[in-house]
């Protein structure tokens, strides 16, 4: 089991920055991947960033958030960050932490239990 607790959501103004911290515990040792993801209003939840081997470092990004957000994960801290600049009305989501565990041939998929991002004048 792994448990997900994100921080650091909030209110900003358009062109602000935010930093969101995903801390696990539990069985990090069996982390394979972890990233965020994001769901707005009546529409589907999707892929942000995500560190996509946690081994070698890889990350991947939505094309909507190149270059605009960083994710990145304090090994120490077993915390992964989410670094978001230059933020658009539009990046206005619930923010969802994920990992997935790999043990053998299992896979388990966990979820923090989200934090609101609002982007507004």
């Amino acid at each position: 089991q792994v448990q997900l607790v994100e921080s650091g959501g909030g209110l900003v103004h358009p062109g602000g920055s935010l930093t969101l911290a995903c801390a696990a515990s539990g069985s990090i040792s069996s982390i394979w991947n972890m990233g965020w993801y994001r769901q707005a209003p009546r529409k589907q939840r999707e892929l942000v960033a995500a560190i996509t081997n946690i081994s070698d470092g890889s990350t991947k990004y939505a094309d909507s958030v190149k270059d605009r957000f960083t994710i990145s994960r304090d090994h120490a801290r077993n915390t992964v960050y989410l670094q978001m600049n230059s933020l658009k009305p539009e990046d206005t989501a619930v923010y969802y932490c994920n990992a997935v565990t790999v043990r053998g041939i299992t896979s388990n998929n966990y979820w923090g239990q989200g934090t609101q991002v609002t982007v507004s004048s």
